[in-house]
This record gives structure tokens, C-alpha cells and sequence, in this order.
């Protein structure tokens, strides 16, 4: 319970600050551009220090870094709510993610050998609502905090959370004796650091996160900025992969990536992450700008599925132990793109409980995916691996979300740009429906007071605002079509796992 809350806080801060950049910039008077790299810069920090995170584990303890992880992301979370301008926000939120970034995967490696496989489903049902349950959760607190407080309280509700878990995990957790005695082995052994690796891994993901989140903003390839951060991605990207499977203790071990069973894991991750934080952008954002919901409301429509969610966790981590995973997964992966198909029927005038229903049906099938997937991937790995498989696990979880967020961006900007391209070539004033549809709105306009001609030219911006309107909902229609074909991307990938012992000796690989 412990480690689950310390990585709730962590992924919570992914998405808390996302609806408080409007008050952000305000408050601070910058554009809403440049208040986005509160958000950039703090998924680039987490990304790096994730790359280190197994081999900090390794030299220092789980217990010592992760107590250190915390301290520095409590911290940080105080400084960023004292901020004083933007740059020192900035800042503080680079440390924020330095500190946060070797959390989740030291959380998820703990629970992974503290438990025999036969109960590592329960004990990952709680680590599975921290990670699955907190970006919903961030919206829905980011705006209520912005709302009625200030964007401040975003960060410095982490200040009392973090020091009460900080002395609750001194106190509680402990290192396993074969656990230490190994760790002390391979220090007096003389553990290496794959200074270079870590370095092409950390440009490559760095890289990735800023093209990623920058490039719709900046016009992808338009950009020159943009240009120079691809080409810089792309060469790390090719360096790293021979550096990398070449080490015998690699930063990250991306041998593990090429095995059956850990590479199909690693890509339903991969794809689940993406849909988790691109559902957690696109559904605030169409019912904000299109229904007109405050920043409280468009989060709470999240929050019916939350709490389905995490009582999907508590039936699933039940489950793990009779059911194989990939029989979970693909069951996942179908109710996930369900959800995604219901969304595609959305129009002018859905109410509230349309768009909270979809999110309940993907709550369902979302622990299904997470827990399943998380078992399955350490099915076989040696004791020593378990650091470096949740390392690789969280990155795909990461980079998944952040090429969902940029996925739903660029979908909805070229949709929109097609859409209404082929609707006002409908929109032909000599035709005859045209005319008629002007005259009776003139009417209904006149009616109300309005002179003639001012009733014409509310006509003519009531109908421009109707295919606006229209325009903005098949794009959004395009990006869960998109999302589903995700979602059944994932079954194919779950039927070539291969099966896993249910309920058998509580070994840990072989």
C-alpha cells in the first residue's frame, strides 16, 4: 500500500497540471505555449532518470534510492508550489521528474520479489490502481484545485503526502537478506555504469518525449527546432541499439525487448499506455470545448470509471491466479476497444452520463490489460532482471502515453482540417436547402428582436458555428476509431504469449 501511494503521487503528476496550464499562464503572464513546458520538461526528467533507475537500485538499495526518489520528489513538488516565475517552475518540475522517474519501476520490482507469482496478481492490483487510477484522477483534482483554490495547491498537496510516506516507508519497508547479499556481491564485485548507454538512451528519450509533445504545437517538420530534436532522436535511437545488446551490464537491457514473451508484453504496454493518457486528453478536452463543462466537471466525467477501475483491479488481481494472462488480456483489449467504438456514435447533444458510461466500459477493461500484462512480463525473468523488465515496462508505459497525447493532437488537427474542407463544399449559398435553412433561422432570429439584417448575419454565424460544431465531432469520432484499432492491435499480440504457471510453486524464472 505503502509503495502504491508513493506512485500514485508520481503519476498523478502527469496529468494534474495539464487542466491548470490556462491558470498557470495567467497567473504567471505567459501564453498557454509557453506554459506547456511545465508538462514537456517534467515527462523528458522522468524519462531519463527511469533509464538510470535499475542500476541506482542496484548500487545504493531499493530501499535507500527509493526513499531518495521520494525525499527529492517531495521537495520539489513544495518548490514548484512557491514557484515565482515561470522558469523557476520549470525548474523545479526538471527535479520533480528526476525524482519521480525512479519510483514506478522501483515500486513495481519490489512488489515483484516480495511476492511469489502465485500472489504477485494481488499484490499488483494495488500498484495497478496507482498507476491506471491516478491520471484519471489528475484531471478531476487539477480542476476542482484550480477552481476553487489556486494552480499552486496542484503541487503542494504532495508536501504532507510525501513526508507522511516518506516516514511511513523508513519505518515499514525492508530489504530481503538475499536480496542485500546479492546487491553487496555485485558491488564488491565492482558494479559498472553504462555511462554511454545511459546517455544514448536518456538523448533518445528525451528527444522522443519533446518531439512528441512539442510537435503539433510547433508545426512537426516546419519547424527548425522541431527538425534538429527528430534528427538528434533518430541517431541516439540507431547508436543505442548495438551499444546497448552489445554490454554485458547494459543501461537498459533491450535484449529483453527482442524475447517472446517480454517483447509482446512490452508492446500491449506500449499500446495500453497510449490509450490510458490519450482518453485521459481527448475526453476533458471535446467536453470542455464542445459542451461547455468547467474544468471540475470535465474532470468528474472521469471519475465513474475510476472507481469501476479500481474495483476491476481487486476482482483481477483475484483472477491472475486462475485465469492465464493472455486469456485476460485479449478479454482487456476487446472491452477497451468497445469503449473506444461506443465513443464514435458521439453527437451534438449527448448528456454527461453518455461520455461517464464509455470511461465505466474502459475502466472494465483497462485492469485486465495492466494486470495481466504485468505478471505475464516477469514470467521466466531471473531474480536479477526483475530492476531492468520494470524499468522497460514503465518506459513503455511512458512513451506509450505520450504518443497517445500526440496521436489524439494530430488526428483531431488533420480530421478537422479534412472534415470541414468537405463540408463547406456542401455549404453552397445558391442551393436550394441552404437558402431554406437561412431564411427559416432569419425568422427564429427576427423573432426575438433582432432587425432583418442583423437577424441575417446571426443566420449566417449560427449555421458557420453549426459545421464548426459538426467538424469538431467527426474528428473526434476519427480519433476513437483510431484508438479501437489500437485496442485490437493487442489480441494478436496477447495469443502469441505463451502460457504461464497458475497457482504453482512461488518460484521466481528459472
Amino acid at each position: 500500500m505503502l509503495v502504491a501511494l508513493a506512485s500514485f503521487m508520481e503519476v498523478l503528476d502527469t496529468t494534474i497540471a495539464n487542466v491548470a496550464l490556462p491558470y498557470i499562464a495567467g497567473g504567471m503572464g505567459v501564453s498557454e505555449d509557453e506554459a506547456s513546458w511545465v508538462v514537456t520538461t517534467y515527462l523528458v526528467a522522468n524519462a531519463i532518470s527511469l533509464t538510470a533507475s535499475s542500476f541506482l537500485a542496484q548500487r545504493f538499495g531499493r530501499k535507500t534510492f527509493f526513499l531518495l526518489c521520494l525525499g527529492i520528489f517531495t521537495v520539489s513538488s513544495v518548490l514548484c508550489g512557491f514557484s515565482w516565475n515561470l522558469q523557476a517552475l520549470i525548474a523545479f518540475r526538471i527535479l520533480q521528474g528526476f525524482g519521480g522517474g525512479g519510483m514506478v519501476p522501483l515500486a513495481q520490482s519490489i512488489l515483484a520479489d516480495a511476492f511469489p507469482p502465485v500472489k504477485r496478481g494481488q499484490a499488483f492490483a494495488l500498484f495497478g490502481v496507482a498507476v491506471v487510477v491516478a491520471p484519471v484522477v489528475g484531471p478531476t483534482l487539477g480542476g476542482w484545485l484550480s477552481d476553487n483554490l489556486s494552480w499552486h495547491w496542484c503541487f503542494l498537496i504532495n508536501g504532507p503526502v510525501g513526508m507522511l510516506t516518506v516516514a511511513a516507508i523508513a519505518v515499514v519497508l525492508k530489504e530481503s537478506a538475499a536480496m542485500e547479499a546479492r546487491r553487496k556481491e555485485q558491488v564488491r564485485q565492482g558494479l559498472s555504469f553504462d555511462l554511454i548507454g545511459f546517455l544514448l538512451v536518456a538523448t533518445f528519450l528525451g528527444a522522443l518525449e519533446v518531439l512528441l509533445d512539442r510537435g503539433v504545437e510547433d508545426d512537426w517538420f516546419g519547424s527548425t527546432f522541431i527538425v534538429r530534436v527528430a534528427v538528434v532522436c533518430v541517431v541516439a535511437f540507431a547508436l543505442m541499439i548495438p551499444w546497448e545488446i552489445t554490454r554485458k551490464n547494459p543501461a537498459v537491457d533491450l535484449r529483453l525487448v527482442a524475447t517472446r514473451q517480454f517483447g509482446a508484453c512490452f508492446l500491449v504496454m506500449l499500446a495500453t499506455g497510449l490509450i490510458l493518457l490519450a482518453t485521459t486528453q481527448a475526453l476533458p478536452q471535446i467536453v470542455q470545448t464542445e459542451f461547455g463543462y468547467s474544468a471540475t466537471l470535465a474532470g468528474l466525467v472521469l471519475s465513474p470509471g475510476g472507481v469501476v477501475t479500481f474495483v476491476m483491479m481487486l476482482v483481477v488481481g483475484r483472477l491472475i491466479g486462475k485465469v492465464q494472462p493472455r486469456t485476460l488480456i485479449v478479454a482487456g483489449a476487446a472491452i477497451v476497444a468497445l469503449s473506444m467504438y461506443d465513443l464514435t456514435n458521439i453527437y451534438a447533444d449527448v448528456d454527461f452520463w453518455f461520455f461517464a458510461q464509455s470511461r465505466m466500459v474502459l475502466g472494465i477493461g483497462l485492469p485486465l490489460l495492466f494486470l495481466s500484462i504485468t505478471t505475464a512480463s516477469y514470467s521466466g525473468l531471473p531474480p536479477g532482471k526483475t530492476d531492468q523488465a520494470s524499468a522497460l515496462m514503465n518506459m513503455a508505459r511512458n512513451v506509450g502515453g505520450s504518443i497517445g497525447v500526440s496521436l489524439v493532437s494530430n488526428v483531431l488537427a488533420n480530421r478537422e482540417q479534412f472534415h470541414q474542407n468537405r463540408l463547406i463544399e456542401q455549404v453552397i449559398p445558391s442551393s436550394t436547402a441552404y437558402q431554406h435553412t437561412l431564411q427559416q433561422v432569419t425568422d427564429y432570429f427576427a423573432s426575438q428582436g433582432s432587425s432583418l439584417g442583423k437577424a441575417n448575419l446571426q443566420a449566417i454565424a449560427w449555421i458557420g458555428q453549426q459545421l464548426q460544431t459538426q467538424v469538431a465531432m467527426l474528428a473526434y469520432m476519427d480519433v476513437f476509431w483510431v484508438l479501437m484499432l489500437v485496442a485490437l492491435a493487442g489480441i494478436p499480440l496477447a495469443l502469441s504469449l505463451r502460457k504461464v504457471a497458475l497457482g504453482g510453486p512461488a518460484h521466481v524464472g528459472h
